[in-house]
């Protein structure tokens, strides 16, 4: 929770709550000598709290209401003496009945024995509100997935320990962090398939599927095959050795179709969604209603049939020929649609030092009702498939994320949480005078997208003016075109009780009240509010009466 005084911080217990359970949030102040919190939810105050500061610092204690899922804002003043505020900082927290109905996914990548960074590891995450690990490439082998000893190789011959994972699923598990085994749905070693040569997936008579070079070899996923059914027996054997909360899933975009040993065609797009079907089973079993599946539909291939399947959530690695910034939004909200409501995670890696694509990135998959696979280990941002090849964001970015995570935290019962994608029949309801707002380029103009729930829309405003290419996985060098005191008209849906505006670009994130104007025209009725600024993102929440 950034603060725009750099000597304050705010830092929760968890990453998230459940109903019922109490809130510690821990206040470190370089000067002053009490704090007050203020909890709202969206733009509506909830409670006020005080605690004395002592040597710099303060805790605040608070059971919120049982409602949930429902994200909440925290806005911190420190004091001095006098009462006069020394410092602001403004945060979130937010209370789920389980984490997926809010997947803030993550990713760890480093297991080597005597790890002693854990407990700093899980308070960073907590305090970005991620509330889910992916572990990724924590296994032995992709066809053996748990070592019989606790000290092990994996196969780019890094040293790893049982005993790291299990702490750190421990630790994450203390911060309210699940955490999730990576897994791959039909890789194994070269020396595994020499074993057990008719299990593979093969691209003629004879000639299995390779990935890499000499590296692995496809497998034939089938329900019911050898290959399968040895490794759904992998995945029951590791979450009865671990207190992993389900299985994670993976895919290589590639094949698309094969053979099986008989010489019988094998279309993936259909065989996929089973085998999540039969691995959900697995999970259920051993985990019960709160365990977690998900696989990756890599390049967004088969969405279609894996996002109606047996998971928990849509989730997509990004590549070509999706490289524009709206094409984020349009994958959302189609994921969205065929899961049936499902939430719905991107992985689209983009390397740290590309601030500007980071934020447009962000707003475009959060104002969609996304969430996004980013961060993980300490300071660390994913920029590449092979997730320990991250790179490491300086402390602006750090900051940027800081409030990007708190206002998707904040406002995510008028972003995601019991709100649907209404951008298609609503964005053009929304101009601004003398600025482009239609159109499908993902540049010089300001893109509008829309989430409806009950008795408010959400109009999140994307600028995408003045930057130098719409592609999200090219450079970004030009920040997006600053706009100040923007006219905004909206055509409305029913009787207009308030309007009010956030942003995380700025150091405050907290609701703004506009004042509007309604009139009537040809079209309909409108409001009429003038939005202060525009520089990455600002929403627009539109509250009707009810």
């Amino acid at each position: 929770m950034l603060a725009n005084n750099p000597s304050i911080t705010i830092t929760p217990d968890k990453a998230f709550y459940r109903p019922g359970e109490r809130v510690l949030l821990r206040v470190a102040a370089s000067a002053g000598t009490q704090v007050e919190a203020t909890i709202r939810y969206l733009a509506d105050t909830i409670t006020t709290m005080t605690a004395p500061l002592n040597n710099g610092q303060a805790e605040l204690i608070w059971t919120p209401p049982q409602a949930a899922p429902r994200g909440y804002g925290l806005d911190v003043r420190v004091l001095g003496a006098d009462g006069q505020t020394l410092a602001l900082a403004s945060g979130a927290l937010d209370v789920l009945e389980h984490w997926m109905q809010a997947p803030r996914y993550g990713f760890l990548s480093h297991f080597e024995p005597g790890r002693d960074n854990i407990t700093e590891t899980m308070e960073r995450l907590a305090r970005y509100h991620v509330n889910g690990l992916q572990f990724y490439d924590w296994q032995h082998k992709h066809e053996d997935l748990l070592p019989e000893a606790d000290i092990y190789t994996d196969f780019a011959g890094r040293e790893m320990s049982v005993t790291t994972v299990k702490r750190l699923i421990e630790a994450a598990h203390a911060h309210n962090i699940a955490a999730m085994p990576y897994t791959a749905i039909y890789g194994a070693s070269v020396g595994f398939y020499r074993q057990h040569p008719d299990w593979a997936l093969f691209r003629a008579p004879g000639q299995p599927y390779e990935f890499g070079d000499n590296f692995l070899i496809i497998m034939d996923p089938t329900p019911g095959s050898r290959w399968a059914t040895h490794l759904l027996g992998e995945f029951a054997r590791v979450l009865d050795n671990t207190a992993f909360d389900g299985i994670h899933i993976d895919q290589y975009g590639a094949p698309k179709n094969g053979l099986n040993a008989a010489g019988e065609k094998v279309e993936l797009e259909s065989v996929f969604p089973a085998f999540i079907n039969v691995a959900a089973e697995v999970v259920q079993a051993k985990r019960g209603d709160g365990g977690v599946t998900i696989f990756n539909a890599v390049g967004n291939w088969p969405v279609d049939t894996v996002a109606p399947a047996e998971q928990d959530a849509v989730y997509i690695e990004v590549w070509e020929p999706y490289r524009k910034f709206l094409d984020l939004h349009k994958i959302v909200a189609r994921a969205e649609q065929l899961g049936g409501g499902k939430p719905v995670i991107i992985a689209a890696y983009i390397q740290p030092e590309r601030a500007h694509n980071v934020r447009l990135a962000n707003a475009l998959i959060f104002a969609s009702g996304g969430y996004h696979l980013e961060l993980g280990e300490p300071g660390a941002m994913l920029a590449d498939p092979y997730f320990p090849k991250y790179g490491m964001m300086d402390e602006a970015l750090q900051g940027v994320m800081q409030r990007y995570y708190d206002f998707l935290v904040r406002y995510e019962n008028v972003l995601s949480l019991d709100t649907t994608d209404a951008t298609e029949t609503r964005a053009a309801a929304l101009t601004i005078e003398g600025v482009k707002t239609d159109g499908r380029r993902s540049q010089e103009r300001v893109a509008v997208i829309v989430r409806e729930g009950a008795g408010r829309e959400a109009f999140s405003l994307v600028n995408l003016v003045g930057i130098d290419t719409g592609d999200w996985d090219r450079p970004v060098t030009q920040a997006p075109t600053p706009m100040r005191d923007l006219k905004v008209r909206i055509y409305t849906k029913g009787n207009v009780t308030r309007v009010w505006a956030a942003s995380p670009d700025g150091e405050d994130i907290r609701p703004q009240m506009l004042d509007y104007t309604k009139g009537q025209d040809g079209s309909g009725a409108y409001i009429e509010v003038r939005l202060p600024r525009l520089d990455y993102w600002t929403m627009m929440v539109l509250d009707y009466a009810t």
